[in-house]
């Protein structure tokens, strides 16, 4: 038995689309399996743990964006359950992360039935499981105003929340303390790296590795605005971390106290102080 978690709302309305090629593909392989869709995150949690109280299952198949599979996560790494993310969100980048195809579903699925899942590393917050980007500061900020807005979806709400918190952010004090050292700094931006990207692609720890039991961490220490604007287009590339603002570290456990919010794969995690580890093999799914 397969257990199915559905956003039908995600990416737009992908999740609902996408659900169907996932539903078809598993009853033409005769494959058993149970639709999960609760009318909330939290309803849909709790209605995945009781199934899983009592029953066993293969694997879970995330079908929505990156907030889903982070739930998702939540629910199978403690029970060593495998999941697989489908593609069907507006960010993805748990999917980037994994090295699979945005678009070739089908493909991905005959991975999923065929072949045994893999282990990787997870990050750990407070508790909480994350597979991609732990991140606090500027891009925080901006998604605490894109979540208030109504107009415009998609991207373009991120962009805008860009344009309207940059005139009046100034760097926040930080104390960070990693398996090496503990030091203070005024920083824009943290992002604490499982994974390679956040935010639809933007490559903010291009160096990452699923598979190496450390978090690659990439401080943006204070700029201008103006010098901001022309770094901030370069994360898509992952040149940014050349800037001679930008410093880069490696570590297993990392602990930020700050007047800031975290957020973890695109999920709210709260206020700081937070504490961070990589869990290595924490996680079973499929990678390529």
């Amino acid at each position: 038995m397969w257990l199915v978690a559905i956003n039908p709302a995600s990416g737009h309305g992908q999740g609902a689309i996408f659900a169907e090629r996932v539903i078809n593909f598993l009853t033409a392989q005769a494959i058993s399996y149970q639709v999960f869709s609760g009318s909330s995150a939290d309803e849909l949690q709790r209605d995945l743990e009781t199934f899983l109280d009592t029953r066993e299952c293969e694997g879970i198949i995330s079908v929505g964006g990156d907030g889903l599979a982070h739930l998702v996560l939540q629910v199978a790494v403690s029970r060593r359950i495998p999941f697989a993310v489908i593609p069907a969100g507006t960010g993805n980048d748990i999917v980037r992360s994994l090295g699979f195809s945005l678009t070739d579903i089908e493909g991905y699925l005959r991975k999923v039935i065929k072949d045994k899942p893999s282990e990787i590393d997870l990050g750990n917050v407070d508790s909480e499981w994350f597979a991609a980007i732990l991140s606090t500061g500027f891009d925080s900020v901006v998604n605490e105003r894109a979540n208030s807005l109504r107009w415009p979806r998609g991207p373009q709400r991120y962009n805008v929340s860009i344009a309207l918190e940059l005139p009046s952010f100034t760097a926040i004090d930080y104390q960070i303390t990693t398996d090496t050292e503990s030091f203070t700094t005024k920083a824009m931006l943290i992002a604490i790296g499982n994974g390679r990207s956040y935010g639809g692609g933007m490559l903010v720890c291009p160096q990452a590795n699923m598979h190496d039991g450390l978090f690659d961490v990439m401080i943006l220490e204070p700029v201008s605005k103006l010098e901001f604007i022309k770094v901030f287009p370069k994360v898509y590339s992952g040149s940014h971390i050349t800037h001679p603002a930008v410093r880069t570290l490696r570590t297993k456990r990392i602990s930020l106290s700050a007047d800031a919010i975290a957020y973890a794969d695109g999920e709210r995690i709260g206020p700081a102080p937070i504490s961070a580890e990589c869990v290595p093999s924490a996680g079973l799914t499929w990678t390529l």
